[in-house]
């Protein structure tokens, strides 16, 4: 294998983890077996990946951005047959491997900054469909992200992406990755958390998770205030009060007090308003 002068490149957001521990806790949180087909986003040199095909899975699929990590992975990992690998953007190319068996679990360090953007390719949106359901996805983000994702009703963390996250998904914790475990080391906290998405039958049904989405898009944008004035426009006060009563909620809670299920609850019952789903 040859990664002869390449530096980690800022553009790309490359910080290769060099940590032993923590990418043993990545392979043991993605309890894979011998029939797991694995994605992998951002492979950098290939220290997860080598650890990836250790564990005897199928197929290990790899997309990465960078030409010149292609060249060396490609030097690196040429004897394997198991081993795929993609050269292009992960937001845009295709997420299957050149076989056209999809894999059903993702590892990924994940470049910080199109974490967004590549959640929801990988989760969906509530309410829209999704190329693939993976079985489990075991994911390196930034801990600020990370804390949003796990957080509880009432944490100063607690967001829309909270719930959106938690209606699509059970997410957990799996160790945090200070910056001295990277070369470069980041500017900022790091966290490994394992997210098992619903399946297609557990999803809410498209009319709901609008609803409940655009909710989430009207009170959040407000988060400082009560339910009964970020909300006010969707309805009368009466009609607001009714349906809150209805689900159990005071519209003077603000929207990060409300667990995902009571913002289900919310959208269960606002039938009434037609203005719900326009503000998509």
């Amino acid at each position: 294998m040859s990664f002869l002068g390449h530096t980690a490149r800022k553009r790309f957001g490359q910080h290769w983890l060099k940590d032993s521990s923590v990418l043993e806790m990545i392979v043991e949180a993605s309890e894979l077996k011998p029939e797991d087909r694995v994605l992998e986003v951002g492979p950098g040199r290939g220290v997860l990946t080598e650890r990836l095909l250790a564990s005897r899975v199928a197929a290990v699929h790899a997309i990465e951005l960078d030409k010149d990590l292609v060249v060396g992975l490609n030097q690196r990992f040429r004897s394997q047959s198991r081993f795929t690998l993609q050269e292009g953007d992960v937001l845009t190319v295709p997420l299957i491997p050149p076989d056209g068996i999809p894999a059903n679990k993702v590892v990924a360090n994940i470049p910080y900054n199109i974490t967004g953007p590549l959640l929801e390719r990988l989760l969906g949106r509530l309410g829209r469909p999704i190329e693939t359901t993976y079985k489990l996805l075991v994911l390196l983000l930034q801990k600020e992200v990370a804390d949003r994702i796990l957080a509880r009703p009432g944490q100063s963390s607690f967001s829309a992406l909270s719930v959106r996250l938690q209606l699509l998904a059970k997410c957990r914790s799996v160790c945090q990755v200070p910056p001295s475990c990277f070369q470069p080391p980041p500017k900022v906290q790091s966290q490994v958390i394992a997210i098992e998405p619903v399946n297609s039958e557990q999803r809410l049904n498209e009319e709901l998770a609008l609803r409940v989405d655009a909710l989430l898009c009207k009170a959040f944008s407000s988060r400082r205030k009560m339910l009964r004035n970020s909300l006010g426009r969707l309805g009368s006060l009466s009609e607001l009060e009714a349906s809150a009563k209805e689900a159990g909620i005071s519209l003077n809670q603000r929207p990060q007090e409300l667990s995902p299920g009571e913002w289900l609850k919310m959208a269960k019952n606002f039938n009434y308003c037609q203005k719900v789903g326009e503000k998509l």
